[in-house]
């Protein structure tokens, strides 16, 4: 039972852990912000060199951070300006214990003026800023500016800084930290140290995090970690706050289910629906998972993130075998998921529907119907087997038209009625080609096959010979044919080629290819012949006395004149 003292407040249990007590008021972010170079994770370039310059007082008169959110920017300018202030100076690392290092942290040390370029833009802004710097240090060693996001400053801001930043005053640092660089002016970036940081790699954001719950003495589990660590995309200040927004959902247990529900996650068990989904082409299945990850409030752009990586690892299971999996940075049980799963696909159909996730992800995101866009992707990565180019349709039916192969060629396997006795496997053509041999469409997923062989530095067919034929399945036999001589004689060269990546592509079967050439150009005589038997132009001699100067081919039609 809750007790409550004299004014009605609740009261905390004496065995409460010391967390609640100081999460009340404190964040995480703000409780473990790092106070010596030794403490900041990461970006090693950067520390090492405003160490040094700390410790040999050579120290430049500007410096330029620049990197995404939450990598440590801010953090190091303010590490940076108690070394070179700190009653211990010079020397690598800041006391923490003296007066100016202690003024500083608590942010109103006289010397050091730490300026948002968001709300001081203007060049007056600047000017009294220039005024301020002309008198020597009260304090410390140094005059130290810290201007935040400052890539906010005005074209007019900039240009008045930049006489100052090209003669500086003595004893006077600027730290500029910014997450748009390319919006600083080359005259300021060139006046400046300027260093990078980087994002963070997950396993560094996951043992940071681990070290700190286990001293917060709170129990987790390793994949709830895991989340929160791939989920904050290379911020620790990132990390830490989704840390905090966890926590205060599991009340101090951090677990998977519940971390995956307050982080706006899909998790493996959607996966482990969707992927057999997507394999057997169950549109219905699909439109249902779809509209139940929706529905969960799921977010969709960290759902688009995960798919693509999910793909990504399939493809290059699938490619490259168990061997990959160590420079994956999966664990047992995700590495056992990706197995079966990849099982399910073949290595072009993955190949394009990475593509194809990664390239959606913007436009998903950024959608007026974000759900419908989403549901159309996973469609179209479920039917790209079937999926056709409109030109590659248009050129195989009109192939057929004018010369059918084989008139036993059977039907698309969409038309085809199943038999009783069939299994119900999954029925992929890019994976088992064998089993829809006479379906026209299949020439997509050898295409398909092929591009990825390209991609991966492979012996492959030109793009161009791929591009410019059409092809008919026969009965252990694929016609290819060519729109003109030039491009028949490159395929009768390459036939070779052709047969063997057939025999890769459909293993345990002998496939043939034969070449049909264009027809040869008719004589001009033959050409005049026709065209003088035609009704129409008959018709235009007897009436008005016309004849017939020139006539020539075009397109594989007469022409005349």
């Amino acid at each position: 039972m809750r007790q409550f003292g004299a004014h009605g407040h609740a009261l905390m249990p004496a065995c409460a852990p010391p967390f609640f007590s100081e999460m009340k008021n404190k964040s995480l972010a703000a409780r473990y912000r790092p106070q010596k170079f030794s403490e900041v994770i990461g970006q090693q370039m950067a520390i090492t060199a405003l160490s040094r310059a700390a410790a040999t007082d050579r120290v430049a008169p500007a410096y330029l951070l620049s990197g995404t959110r939450g990598v440590g920017k801010t953090t190091v300018a303010r590490i940076f300006a108690k070394a070179l202030n700190c009653e211990h100076a010079p020397a690598e690392e800041p006391c923490n214990e003296c007066g100016s290092c202690s003024r500083i942290t608590a942010g109103n040390h006289v010397d050091v003026n730490e300026i948002d370029g968001a709300s001081n833009t203007g060049v007056d802004d600047v000017r009294a800023l220039r005024e301020n710097i002309g008198y020597l240090p009260m304090e410390g060693r140094y005059k130290i500016f810290i201007i935040d996001e400052a890539h906010m400053l005005s074209k007019s801001a900039f240009n008045a800084l930049l006489k100052t930043l090209e003669e500086p005053p003595p004893r006077t640092v600027f730290m500029f930290a910014t997450t748009e660089v390319h919006r600083f002016p080359a005259t300021i970036v060139s006046r400046c140290q300027h260093y990078v940081f980087r994002h963070l790699p997950e396993d560094t954001i996951f043992k940071h995090l681990c070290g700190i719950l286990d001293r917060e003495g709170i129990e987790h589990a390793e994949g709830a970690v895991r989340m929160i660590a791939r989920r904050a995309s290379g911020s620790a200040r990132d990390s830490l706050s989704l840390l905090d927004q966890a926590l205060s959902m599991t009340g101090g247990n951090l677990a998977a289910e519940a971390t995956r529900e307050a982080l706006g996650l899909a998790g493996q068990d959607f996966f482990q629906e969707l992927f057999p989904a997507l394999a057997q082409r169950k549109c219905d299945r699909i439109l249902a998972l779809t509209g139940r990850l929706l529905g969960s409030g799921v977010d969709i752009g960290f759902f688009m993130r995960d798919l693509a990586a999910n793909l990504r690892n399939l493809f290059l299971l699938r490619q490259m075998g168990d061997g990959i999996l160590p420079a994956l940075g999966v664990s047992g049980d995700e590495g056992a998921f990706l197995r079966e799963q990849a099982a399910l696909f073949g290595v072009a159909h993955l190949h394009a529907a990475w593509q194809m996730a990664i390239e959606s992800q913007r436009s998903i995101t950024q959608s007026l119907e974000p759900g419908a866009a989403l549901e159309l992707l996973l469609i179209n990565l479920a039917m790209l087997p079937r999926l056709l180019p409109v030109d590659m349709a248009a050129s195989q039916s009109n192939a057929q038209e004018v010369a059918p192969y084989d008139s036993k060629v059977a039907q698309s396997a969409d038309n085809r009625t199943p038999k009783p006795e069939e299994s119900p496997k999954v029925d992929n053509e890019l994976q088992q080609p064998q089993s829809a041999v006479n379906n026209e469409t299949n020439w997509e997923g050898f295409c398909s096959f092929c591009r990825a062989r390209q991609t991966e530095g492979q012996e492959s067919l030109p793009g161009d010979i791929l591009r410019h034929v059409s092809a008919q399945w026969g009965n252990g036999g694929l016609l290819l044919e060519a729109g003109n001589a030039s491009l028949g004689e490159r395929l009768a060269k390459k036939k070779q080629l052709l047969e063997r990546l057939l025999a890769q592509y459909a293993p345990g079967q002998s496939i043939s290819v034969h070449i049909k050439y264009p027809p040869p150009p008719r004589s001009h005589q033959d050409l005049l012949k026709e065209c003088a038997e035609k009704p129409e132009l008959q018709l235009c001699a007897r009436i008005l006395g016309a004849t017939i100067t020139d006539c020539h081919e075009k397109n594989g039609q007469t022409q005349e004149s």
